[in-house]
């Protein structure tokens, strides 16, 4: 029997209410340029310091020691997902959140605006982050003049700021391919692969992206700073079993980027629109705190802030956040969980794999008789250092939802 056999045997249905609350590249590290602080033990957060009083604190492993993780397999050990067993590309989690409605043998690809220059170099990887405004009229122009390649049809939507998705449809495609996108500024874009290097399905994908790039690059020549893009996670929609057949639980996101709409939905959450800000979500939750049992929150700017190496700016989310926290309270969850999908040190200006601090306050949690959430802080903390995968289990633990193993 393996472990989600046995907690499926165990499982005992309750009344509980769960959140997980997610500042998206939370973790970072202390360099001498920071002082040796970091954003968030620099950070004012009073309504946290409060939580800590009563909680449980530690570090998570997102995928395995060393490994930097993107947002997708980040999500997907929240969830309770194994990400390496659970690979799913980017494309296809964009494509969702956008609400595309994404059919069997579609290919899908998240993209990037960047900046190109005479020589093909990519000098901004995100165009100087442009306004959503101009990426819908973009995107707009680039579906006009590229409808079709070949027998294949092409969909464009927009995203925001510089992020769109691209699919294609037709018959014979798979993923996934490598990426159309150097990852760092001062290099070409590399030609998509397949990853089996006998596959014919990948092989058409392939093409496909080689001659789309031939019909789109063209028509962004003279549209500076956004004058070309960036291709990763290309690759068509994997099987992956639903949140509420694998806890027991119906579960809500209340998330604003597309991509993190996109992941929870994957998995089966239902998707609620409209909340803009941190308070708006948390409102959100207030709302419809009675109409499920769990709750993914979602919150982009201290990653935002980390990715642009803008140390002052991560620090003023996670205050932004701390500020809010006092409106999710009013209906204080059975159990919570703060924390983030992985690390984005603003040294580093890119995910990393130092694990992420976790916060876990329930009646069950215990206190560590710590002052303060912080990396610093987590690392004394008494649910140790573990695999991210294994956070919904501790949260559903917290609320008593396993019967007693053995006699």
């Amino acid at each position: 029997m393996n472990h989600d056999a046995l907690y499926s045997q165990l499982l005992v249905k309750t009344p509980a209410k769960m959140v997980l609350v997610v500042l998206d590249g939370l973790g970072d590290i202390a360099t001498r340029s920071q002082n040796y602080l970091t954003p968030l033990e620099a950070a004012s957060t009073p309504n946290l310091d409060r939580l800590t009083e009563d909680s449980a604190q530690g570090r998570m492993i997102p995928v395995a020691p060393g490994i930097t993780p993107g947002s997708g397999p980040g999500h997907l050990a929240l969830f309770g997902y194994d990400p390496i067993e659970y690979q799913v590309g980017r494309g296809v989690i964009e494509a969702l959140g956008l609400g595309i409605d994404l059919k069997a043998g579609d290919v899908a690809a998240r993209a990037n605006f960047c900046t190109l220059n005479e020589k093909g170099i990519v000098t901004d990887r995100r165009a100087g982050r442009i306004k959503t405004e101009i990426c819908e009229a973009l995107c707009a122009e680039l579906s006009k003049k590229v409808k079709k390649i070949g027998d294949t049809e092409v969909i464009i939507r927009p995203g925001k700021e510089h992020r769109f998705v691209v699919i294609f449809r037709g018959k014979g495609l798979e993923g996934p391919l490598t990426d159309a996108d150097p990852n760092r500024e001062g290099l070409p874009i590399p030609v998509v692969k397949p990853t089996v290097a006998r596959s014919a399905k990948q092989k058409k994908a392939a093409k496909l992206v080689a001659d789309f790039y031939k019909s789109a690059l063209p028509v962004l020549k003279a549209k500076r700073p956004a004058n070309g893009f960036l291709m990763r996670g290309i690759a068509h929609q994997p099987a992956i079993p639903a949140f509420v057949d694998r806890y027991g639980l119906r579960a809500a996101a209340i998330a604003v980027y597309p991509m993190y709409k996109g992941l929870s939905q994957l998995v089966g959450m239902k998707k609620i629109e409209g909340p803009e800000t941190i308070a708006q979500q948390f409102e959100r939750y207030l709302t419809e705190h009675d109409n499920y049992d769990f709750f993914f929150i979602h919150y982009k700017y201290t990653d935002k802030h980390g990715e642009d190496g803008n140390f002052e700016g991560k620090r003023k989310a996670i205050e932004d956040l701390d500020a809010a926290l006092p409106i999710l309270l009013r209906k204080r969850p059975t159990v919570l969980a703060i924390t983030g999908d992985h690390s984005t040190p603003c040294s580093m200006k890119g995910h990393s794999w130092h694990p992420q601090p976790v916060l876990l306050t329930s009646e069950c949690s215990g206190s560590d008789k710590l002052d303060r959430f912080t990396e610093t802080g987590a690392n004394l903390g008494s649910l140790g250092v573990f695999e991210a995968k294994h956070l919904i289990r501790l949260m559903q633990a917290n609320a008593k939802m396993f019967d007693k193993f053995g006699a």
